[in-house]
């Protein structure tokens, strides 16, 4: 994410707490007179304000503040009033739960969100159609022409609130008869950054002329960093085997070192806690169709090392009688009754925190997958193989990014999430994963 999306994205935070803080005063100001000050710090401050901290928490988790999903259409507006809804209910189990707030605001709580509902809609509104509105930070020359830029060139001018605009297109690359006069054209369409594939930079005669619009203030960027940073995965076709060498040799031996007996403690505390819900699992299984209640298949980890993957059974038994076969988490026929539920709730994967505990899998990761898939898709897809530089998840990047993999093109653009995931893996990213595979795990959109 570059600076001017971060700045953006404080502003909308910014915000919408302040109108959060300035609707619970109102609240108060209209139910209490005169006395509202007393109240507001005496008795609604503190609680308003941890509900507060999960209202933001929320909307994270919902996409409104990701820049794409910034414009105002009735995509937006859904999402907007479906937040406002769950916040709402989270609220209300909030204080109607936990004594220690010591009030129940019906009338209080009605106000608020009255009052809250209409502002925030109107600085959502107001916010959306400044930032589509407002002249592009980046200016961009985007030299050369292939799928990647096309689709690069497609999402920048669908979402003008991203900050950047295509001033010029050199379709052409080195071809382009306009390349000769690069400064001209920078000059004359007010160009600030120049986005070009990394092999131009091989090119003498390239590299000069883009040289020498460094003394105009151009920043020159990569079409593979600019795609990464807008859509969050990395592109592969515009890879080299260099790209690798220089981002993702770095290791994460102190997260990892940390990470690994925090992950085994949660694991073990969430294996006691759902044990109840296990057991009452295995029955529905056993009691629904005949076979073991739990399924065990091979799958490969860091490094490539097989290990055996644990989960509750969700087809008949001779599911996979004419071999290996892809599975569709939403449409698969030899799922059972009861599997199509837990697959749908993801509670067939419970039995996975005996695999966290040995510590073949993370909490976060790319998804292990079948030896017999993985030696196709090596053959099939370049670099498929680094995906098990580090330890497979339960949940990871590439499955809150995109549907389940049912195809050799499926897993080909779930590569280029885990790729990015890998290069970028850190605890904050670990963590903003987690939340939004609750989402998911609510809504059912994996």
């Amino acid at each position: 994410m570059n600076g001017l999306s971060r700045f953006k994205q404080i502003i909308l935070v910014t915000g919408d707490v302040a109108i959060l803080y300035a609707a619970l005063t109102v609240t108060v100001w209209l139910r209490y007179g005169n006395f509202f000050y007393a109240y507001l710090v005496d008795r609604h401050l503190e609680p308003f304000t941890v509900v507060f901290a999960i209202w933001i928490l929320v909307f994270y988790i919902a996409g409104l503040y990701d820049l794409q999903t910034l414009k105002n259409d009735f995509e937006f507006e859904k999402k907007f009033w479906y937040t406002l809804f769950i916040n709402t209910i989270i609220t209300a189990l909030v204080f109607y739960s936990v004594p220690y707030f010591g009030i129940t605001p019906r009338a209080n709580l009605g106000i608020f969100l009255l009052i809250f509902g209409g502002l925030s809609y109107i600085w959502r509104q107001t916010y959306n159609l400044l930032m589509a509105k407002t002249g592009a930070a980046s200016r961009v020359l985007l030299i050369g022409s292939n799928k990647t830029a096309e689709e690069l060139a497609k999402t920048i001018e669908e979402n003008p609130q991203l900050g950047y605009k295509i001033n010029f297109w050199m379709k052409e690359g080195l071809q382009d008869k306009e390349f000769e006069h690069l400064a001209q054209i920078i000059l004359a369409n007010k160009i600030n950054t120049v986005v070009m594939p990394g092999h131009l930079k091989k090119d003498n005669k390239a590299a000069k002329l883009i040289y020498q619009t460094l003394l105009l203030g151009i920043e020159v960027i990569d079409l593979a960093a600019l795609y990464e940073l807008i859509f969050r995965k990395v592109p592969l076709a515009e890879l080299e085997e260099v790209w690798f060498l220089e981002n993702l040799v770095k290791k994460h031996k102190i997260y990892e070192m940390i990470s690994q007996p925090l992950e085994i403690l949660f694991a073990l505390f969430l294996s006691v806690i759902l044990l109840p819900l296990a057991i009452i699992i295995t029955f529905l299984v056993k009691a629904t169709s005949p076979g073991s209640a739990f399924f065990s298949q091979k799958r490969i980890g860091k490094n490539g090392k097989e290990f055996i993957i644990w989960k509750f059974r969700t087809m008949a038994e001779d599911a996979e009688k004419d071999g290996p076969q892809w599975a569709n988490y939403h449409k698969d026929d030899r799922a059972t009754p009861i599997g199509k539920l837990l697959r749908r709730s993801h509670l067939d994967e419970l039995p996975q925190l005996f695999n966290i505990l040995k510590g073949e899998l993370s909490f976060v990761g790319p998804r292990p997958e079948r030896p017999e898939f993985v030696e196709k898709l090596k053959k099939e897809l370049p670099y498929y193989d680094l995906r098990h530089l580090t330890k497979p998840g339960i949940t990871g990047w590439a499955q809150i990014n995109y549907r389940y993999a049912a195809s050799a093109e499926d897993a080909y653009q779930k590569l280029q999430y885990d790729i990015y995931y890998i290069k970028n893996n850190s605890p904050l990213l670990d963590f903003l994963i987690i939340l939004k595979t609750i989402k998911f795990l609510i809504t059912n959109h994996t």
